[in-house]
């Protein structure tokens, strides 16, 4: 099963990137590439433990539902979401948030196993992996940029 771990240094406080990661109007504006939207779920604002949504995206040129549910959390320290349907057998991605002396340390766990066996995993090899690092990696820049301005006051009240 694929891992992607992820390290983003950003400029301010854990509780303000926690609410940042958890707040659904921020991942909108992050996945504005694949056209996602909200069909069903948490319409706005920050999620908490047990909260659900259900996105609709292209993603290889076919739109994809993803119902997510958070599902564990340590506030300010911690939190999980998993999928309970979509386009994965399995997917699931854990938020570490580690205060230093200069703002935080932000990891990813990321996992997920794709459906047809043996073509899932040649598929995640050659093309998902990557792909999958890519959309998390301008995920954190966007919540970056954001918590580094002024801007991450709307986001976090």
């Amino acid at each position: 099963m694929p891992k992607i771990y992820l390290k983003t240094f950003i400029k301010n406080k854990p509780e303000v990137i926690y609410k940042l990661c958890l707040n659904v109007d921020l991942h909108l504006i992050s996945t504005a590439k694949s056209k996602e939207f909200i069909i069903d779920g948490i319409k706005n604002g920050i999620m908490k433990k047990g909260d659900f949504v259900k996105w609709k995206a292209i993603h290889f040129g076919i739109w994809q539902t993803l119902l997510v549910k958070i599902t564990e959390e340590t506030p300010y320290e911690y939190f999980s979401d998993e999928m309970i349907e979509g386009a994965f057998k399995l997917m699931k991605h854990e938020h570490f948030f580690e205060e230093n002396s200069e703002g935080t340390i932000m990891k990813d766990i990321f996992q997920f196993e794709s459906p047809f066996g043996i073509f899932g995993k040649i598929f995640n090899n050659l093309i998902l992996t990557k792909y999958m690092k890519n959309l998390l990696l301008e995920r954190n820049l966007t919540i970056k940029n954001i918590a580094e301005s002024g801007e991450w006051e709307i986001f976090t009240k």
